[in-house]
């Protein structure tokens, strides 16, 4: 276990947050400070954590106070001593006897060093600031005087950056620095040093830390970072956010170069800006259609697809699509993977949508959807085969999840049949359609398809069974020209237990795509078995929980 002493001028906040976070199970065997009514010997002593006074007196050289700062941590075993707020300069005096000292400075080290580096900052006029922490080496000549181009320039461990904001005055700075850079960096180089992942060479001045670099392979999950660092900026402010009480906003990566809505044109620039649910219902009816290499629609409602087909021409796929549940696609977002023109644009234009995003228009499509006041029409550009965004992420209370993408596509021939029945290759055709549309659908989610287009969707349900039961519904009630008789169902999960095939068999489906994997497959299979289904395994599962 690595213990610390910690040195505090004052309050000693940083040291009382890595205190309360334990970082690497790094604790303190001392706080010691120089002012015998610091507020930090009382919040430490509520903390059961020893402390220890050494005065500054003005009769005692620099020499002197550090010989009696020493002598003050004798009695204690530590591992690495952080500084906070300790308003002296050290010397090798003390940095000689102790082991490797580290200090966290407000500002972005080699910018602003010295006492005030947030007023420095704001009168730089820099857009960002931020905290460094450091190595404290000497800075001090033969003599005991101070070398002012040596003070803060130890080897760098770490640095967290933050915007500063138009209004920020010093006091302002001075807490965000604290509260958003401070207390994330500092406790990120204990936990280095105290899981041995940091390496600290005087010699040459340079500090190594093997859990921030990011592998491409290994044991790390394929190259998930240690550490995320991401910059976007703003580029645009929006109406509000997913309810009308909540403040929203877009951000940007201007590195991104795959198609996306964020980047898109909007063509009718007079109608109004897409709003935070556009945004992200775009986002998911994008993606889905770039699944498929033929011609494809899809129409997107709550980021669900409330229909997805693929077809010989455009039009024929979008009118598919919107057949499977035309109740629902009413407000909804659609996507194309193929440049719309006329025909697809008459479609579009026949009943109310949001959004309207494809690879680019013809002069003729575009006349027939400007009509439309308050359709949003998208030009992504270029679907490129390659998805250049690696991670997704969500963001938590206090954190925020990442993951690689689910990239997964399949083929027939990846397909594991596990029934009597073999699938017909019209039926594999089907599965695999039905497959990467699925992993579009919020689960527990299934998806009926015939042919390459959807006939019912069920999403977003807590229960499998559930989720097969809204699909036939929906295939049954609310889809034109089409329903769930011979059609062929697609599950985000193992099946459970039998009932969901009993539904299935219910509704007309004679073919099942899913991933396998229960204990209870003999039972699933057994029941497709009774009822003359065909069920193939893919061996992966697709959940989408956001």
């Amino acid at each position: 276990m690595t213990r610390i002493a910690g040195m505090a001028g004052n309050r000693g906040r940083n040291l009382l947050n890595i205190a309360d976070r334990e970082p690497g199970g790094a604790e303190f065997a001392v706080v010691l400070t120089t002012d015998p009514d610091a507020p930090v010997l009382e919040a430490a002593a509520e903390r059961d954590i020893p402390t220890e006074v050494v005065p500054l007196a003005d009769e005692l050289s620099r020499r002197e106070h550090e010989e009696a700062v020493v002598e003050a941590l004798s009695d204690y075993e530590f591992d690495l001593v952080c500084l906070d707020g300790y308003m002296r300069i050290l010397s090798n005096t003390f940095l000689d006897e102790m082991p490797t000292t580290l200090n966290v400075h407000p500002a972005l080290l080699p910018s602003f060093p010295g006492m005030d580096a947030w007023g420095d900052a704001l009168e730089a006029g820099v857009s960002v600031t931020g905290c460094t922490v450091h190595v404290v080496t000497d800075a001090t000549d033969e003599d005991g005087a101070v070398v002012e181009e040596k003070v803060d320039a130890g080897p760098i461990v770490t640095q967290e950056p933050i915007p500063v904001y138009e209004g920020d005055d010093e006091e302002t700075l001075k807490d965000r620095v604290l509260y958003e850079c401070e207390f994330r960096a500092y406790p990120r180089a204990v936990k280095w040093f105290a899981e041995g992942a940091m390496d600290v060479d005087l010699a040459t001045g340079e500090v190594s830390v093997d859990a921030d670099v990011a592998t491409a392979e290994g044991d790390d999950h394929d190259g998930l970072p240690a550490r995320r660092l991401v910059s976007d900026d703003r580029a645009e402010t929006l109406r509000y956010g997913e309810n009308p009480h909540q403040d929203a906003a877009v951000y940007t990566d201007y590195t991104c170069d795959e198609a996306s809505v964020v980047h898109a044109d909007q063509l009718n620039e007079g109608a109004k800006a897409l709003s935070y649910n556009n945004y992200n219902d775009a986002d998911g009816a994008l993606n889905l259609i770039k699944e498929f290499d033929e011609p494809a629609a899809a129409v997107i409602k709550h980021t669900n697809p409330a229909g997805c087909a693929t077809a010989d021409s455009l039009a024929a796929a979008y009118e598919k699509a919107l057949s499977t549940d035309p109740m629902s696609a009413f407000g909804g977002i659609v996507a194309l993977n193929r440049e719309c023109d006329a025909a697809t644009a008459e479609q579009v234009i026949d009943s109310f949508k949001e959004v309207v995003v494809a690879p680019g228009y013809t002069d003729a499509a575009l006349e027939v959807l400007l009509e439309k006041d308050n359709l949003r029409v998208l030009d992504v550009g270029d679907l490129n085969e390659t998805r250049t965004e690696r991670f997704t992420e969500k963001p938590l209370v206090g954190g925020r999840l990442v993951q690689e993408r689910d990239l997964q596509s399949i083929s027939a021939a990846d397909l594991e049949i596990v029934t009597e029945r073999e699938p017909t290759d019209a039926e594999l055709e089907t599965m695999v359609f039905a497959w990467q549309t699925l992993k579009h659908v919020k689960s527990n989610g299934i998806c009926f398809a015939d042919g390459t287009e959807t006939v019912g969707i069920g999403m977003g349900q807590v229960s499998r069974v559930d989720a097969v039961r809204l699909a036939a519904m929906k295939a049954d009630e609310h889809a034109e020209g089409k329903d769930a008789e011979g059609a062929v169902m697609a599950s985000d999960a193992f099946f459970p237990f039998p009932d969901g095939i009993e539904e299935a068999a219910e509704a007309g489906i004679e073919a099942v795509i899913q991933p396998g994997g229960s204990v209870n497959d003999e039972d699933v299979i057994e029941a497709a078995d009774e009822h003359d289904m065909a069920m193939v395994f893919t061996g992966q599962r697709s959940f989408r929980h956001d």
